[in-house]
């Protein structure tokens, strides 16, 4: 009987160890988030599914909108005039092909001094800031160079008269690397074509 009264409370005391001391969960502790990257206007892992910007009035696609591309041909021997249309240079956001409605007024100035002389053509040279791949800024920069000449033939230019080139990031306008310096460099800049008066008579090529 004695043996039986040491027992149970022995029993007793197991049980409790067993069911009433369980160990309560330590609480995980959530991780703070890491420094948040620095933003890269033309990255390559953006190239496949890149969003434009909600302003797409004026915007191209890498196909120009549908608009066929104007013919090599009918541009041989032309002239170059890189100062004619210098002040009406637009300007882009960050990874981003839309032409913003503050670049609309430099669009219709360039609209203007086409349709004032139909000898006249034009190249538009696409460009982006340093930042991202090579590969990435020269599509940024043909995008950027359709969207200004879709831009014109809503303006009633003849696109067969608008050429496009891309320069990536090659020919930076201001050196600095900084926003300021990005800022000028994500801009389209338009060259005024002049027919060459010594070209043979019945085409604008040269030799």
């Amino acid at each position: 009987m004695k043996m039986m009264k040491m027992i149970c409370p022995l029993a007793l005391a197991i049980a409790l160890a067993a069911t009433g001391c369980k160990h309560q969960p330590v609480g995980i502790t959530k991780l703070s988030p890491g420094p948040t990257p620095p933003p890269q206007e033309e990255s390559a892992t953006t190239l496949a599914g890149t969003q434009m910007n909600p302003d797409t009035s004026l915007t191209s696609t890498a196909g120009g909108g549908g608009i066929p591309a104007a013919s090599p041909a009918s541009f041989d021997g032309m002239i170059e005039d890189t100062n004619a249309l210098a002040a009406d240079t637009i300007l882009f956001s960050y990874d981003s092909a839309a032409i913003r409605k503050s670049e609309h007024a430099n669009l219709q100035a360039v609209a203007a001094a086409l349709s004032g002389d139909a000898t006249l053509k034009l190249l538009i040279q696409g460009n982006c800031d340093e930042r991202g791949t090579e590969e990435y800024n020269r599509s940024l920069g043909e995008r950027r160079a359709l969207a200004a000449r879709e831009g014109l033939a809503k303006l009633g230019v003849d696109p067969a008269r608008v050429r496009t080139i891309s320069f990536g990031k090659d020919q930076p306008v201001d050196p600095g690397h900084d926003e300021s310096a990005w800022a000028k460099n994500r801009r389209d800049d338009f060259v005024l074509l002049h027919p060459n008066p010594n070209a043979p008579a019945g085409g604008m090529g040269g030799s």
